[in-house]
């Protein structure tokens, strides 16, 4: 929101300078707030949009270190490695850019090996959280699936019955088997979302162009998202008093979910977000399922390996630090690694153009 600005006037003006400026006050008010409702029911509408899109075709509901060529694929050990040109230092607002501005005018859209992305959220998100990232896309040409996993956004089905990662990917697994053979897709996975991306990517590695993972969990084989989290948790103290688990099942046996205190949802995820996006993540989030956090994933180098993979920094992340976002770079080195300058867990708030940029150039690498 912007900064409320104080109206001096030393001098006492005359009566028509008075009603003049009084007019002009409620005049701007009105388009102030003509501006804010009309966002929120266009963001309404085109999430309510897309639900039914994906409901119709699919049956249900549904955010440099390493160039080029260098990864596990070609067996690179250099350690000291340029950074790609689109992690240079970005200005702490996030520029109002035209879709086609954000395009390579060298590529077409059409050209390319896929322009269909599949954009999977967090822990507790759900596909509401895209909503910006949805309409940048769409203007540029691309289609685009938002997928709400089990128990998450509109999917009806309480999270405390979750038992494992199958069952909490099933959204997404059901619509990557349901494309044609021919097709693939860029998926696109942030915070848990990672763990979720990677579970579908040793499934379905044919039908997945590249992966993308922001501020995410991105897991050696044999490993849980727990294991990462538990890097940090010791010395996180504001995760620590954010978690509130839940224990459906009964006390004496171990958590079924966990949420996350209201009251510090903006220090903990939302640190650089606009306060309209607090506010619509206050009222939409859900518990996080326990059982897939806990459960260890089985990642092969013939099938998860295979997948072009990317990573997308959050350098102000309060949630995953920088330092354990690096960690989990270093343990499973990614094709590329890109660094989304004053962003913080949830750049598909704070930064949604200069996260679409980057989208699109990955969709672009050849």
């Amino acid at each position: 929101m912007g900064n409320l600005c104080a109206l001096l006037n030393p001098k006492p003006a005359p009566p028509t300078s008075k009603k003049r400026s009084s007019s002009i006050r409620r005049e701007k008010k009105k388009l102030d707030d003509a501006a804010i409702r009309d966002q929120a029911i266009a963001a309404a509408i085109l999430f309510k949009q897309h639900q039914q899109q994906q409901k119709q075709n699919f049956d249900r509901s549904t955010s440099l270190r390493y160039p080029n060529g260098v990864s596990k694929r070609n067996n690179s050990n250099s350690n000291t490695l340029p950074r790609s040109s689109s992690s240079r230092a970005r200005s702490l607002t996030d520029p109002l850019l035209q879709p086609h501005q954000l395009v390579n005018q060298g590529v077409k859209v059409d050209d390319l090996e896929t322009n269909h992305f599949v954009l999977v959220h967090g822990g507790g998100f759900g596909a509401w959280c895209w909503y910006k990232t949805i309409a940048l896309l769409e203007e540029g040409g691309y289609k685009v699936a938002a997928i709400d996993l089990t128990g998450s956004g509109v999917h009806s089905y309480d999270t405390n019955n979750i038992t494992s990662m199958s069952q909490y990917v099933k959204p997404l697994t059901d619509f990557l088997e349901k494309l044609p053979e021919s097709e693939k897709v860029i998926l696109v996975g942030h915070d848990f979302g990672g763990a979720c991306i990677s579970y579908a990517m040793e499934l379905f590695p044919l039908k997945i162009s590249k992966a993308v993972f922001i501020a995410a969990a991105m897991l050696t084989s044999g490993h849980s998202t727990l294991d990462i989290i538990s890097q940090q948790a010791a010395s996180d103290d504001l995760m620590q008093q954010a978690q509130k688990f839940l224990y459906a099942n009964g006390n004496d046996l171990p958590p079924t979910s966990f949420d996350l205190d209201k009251s510090l949802l903006r220090d903990l995820l939302f640190n650089q977000s606009p306060t309209k996006d607090v506010a619509l993540a206050s009222v939409s989030m859900r518990p996080v399922p326990f059982a897939p956090v806990i459960e260890k994933l089985n990642l092969s180098d013939l099938k998860y390996g295979t997948v072009r993979r990317f990573y997308i920094e959050t350098p102000e992340d309060n949630a995953i630090p920088l330092s354990l976002q690096e960690n989990m770079i270093n343990a499973s080195p990614p094709e590329k690694v890109f660094c989304l300058k004053g962003a913080d867990h949830s750049p598909f708030f704070s930064k949604p153009q200069a996260l679409h940029k980057l989208l699109v150039e990955i969709s672009k690498i050849l």
